[in-house]
């Protein structure tokens, strides 16, 4: 190995006590390749094996908590017990390579296909629409659902005990139902959930409390609970970073084991909230780095990418379409074979990368997602 990139392989032990080989994550990613009944398929459970030998820990795609929370064609659930053993399929597949198995857990809210829930029933905060054409107006969540959906995370979080996993990231980012809880744009109420800025807090804490009771009570082993956010929304009114600063600080007192920062660009600056010309994650680093583990992601594809986002002082980078192209992406970097990364999709090699065909579909016709796909 090139001594410059020891840092990256440095061990780093989490709060509650799980420790992860090295300083690299496997990044969330949906990949449409679930079974109709909800259950992992055996190409996806391939698929994430074949990226769990390098990283210390991988993230799944997210899974949903309640059957109205499915977001995704091809998405796996996490809804109900029948699920466990396909699950625990999916723990095993990530755990036997040597990584960490974390499950996100979510719910898609408004931004749901109201055919993939029963009855088309979408819900959100208020009855307010994703921004463009022909999106569906939410049926707004009456106080007793939103008491059930936050006891399904803790279900879900029950299940991924019982199925292997190593913990849990609650999916608090990307405009779906904890962060349109947040929201300014999605939550207009005027109750406990909703109207300042405090109360629109309430909803993604209480998911937290309540996923973190779940773990106190079904297992004396460390258990990782992380929590996705994304900064900024472009909606008007939106999520301000000086909103994000509000919610990280509400979070970082929450003895969570990290709190990961949703961006496409690392070193992305804020739009609106701060007076401040750094990169986001530098500010949320100073901000609350010190309370709880960060981990930074967003277009790091070469070994000194990732090596330039670590010397910013965030302890773990996240990886997502670069291990996609080059599943042996850490390997190579371990064994002093950087320079033979690849960095571009290769359009004749989906069966030597492992990817299911519903992905491998998704990336070649969607120009300007993954470097090669012009």
């Amino acid at each position: 190995m090139n001594s410059k990139f020891k840092a990256l392989f440095e061990s780093f032990t989490l709060p509650c006590g799980v420790e992860l080989k090295n300083r690299i994550v496997m990044a969330p990613m949906t990949n449409f390749s679930s079974n109709e009944d909800g259950t992992v398929s055996d190409s996806e459970v391939k698929y994430y094996a074949r990226r769990s030998g390098g990283v210390g820990m991988v993230v799944t795609a997210c899974t949903y908590v309640t059957a109205n929370g499915k977001g995704f064609n091809g998405e796996f659930g996490a809804d109900s017990d029948e699920l466990i053993p396909s699950l625990r399929q999916l723990a095993i597949g990530i755990k036997e390579q040597g990584a960490k198995a974390v499950l996100q857990i979510f719910h898609g809210g408004r931004q749901v296909p109201p055919q993939l829930v029963p009855n088309g029933d979408v819900v959100s905060a208020s009855a307010i629409p994703s921004e463009g054409a022909g999106k569906p107006v939410p049926r707004e969540l009456p106080e007793e659902e939103i008491e059930a959906i936050i006891k399904a995370f803790g279900e879900t979080t029950r299940r991924a005990i019982e199925a292997g996993f190593d913990g849990v990231e609650i999916h608090g980012a990307n405009g779906y139902l904890i962060q349109q809880f947040f929201s300014p744009h999605a939550n207009r109420r005027e109750d406990r959930w909703g109207g300042s800025i405090e109360k629109r807090l309430t909803f993604p804490l209480a998911i937290v409390d309540e996923v973190k009771r779940v773990v106190a009570e079904n297992t004396n082993e460390p258990f990782i609970v992380g929590y996705r956010f994304s900064p900024e929304e472009p909606e008007t009114p939106g999520i301000t970073m000086a909103d994000t600063l509000v919610l990280i600080d509400a979070l970082a007192d929450k003895n969570l084991d990290y709190l990961h920062v949703s961006l496409n660009d690392f070193w992305s600056k804020p739009k609106r909230g701060v007076d401040d010309s750094r990169a986001r994650i530098e500010i949320i680093q100073e901000r609350v780095g010190s309370k709880v583990p960060v981990i930074g992601v967003g277009s790091l594809y070469s070994a000194d990418d990732v090596l330039r986002a670590k010397d910013t002082g965030i302890p773990l980078i996240a990886m997502g379409r670069e291990l996609i192209i080059d599943p042996d992406w850490v390997q190579k970097v371990a064994e002093g074979k950087e320079d033979e990364i690849v960095t571009k999709i290769d359009k004749g090699k989906q069966e030597e990368l492992m990817v299911p065909d519903p992905l491998w579909q998704a990336i070649i016709h969607t120009p300007g997602w993954f470097p090669g796909i012009e």
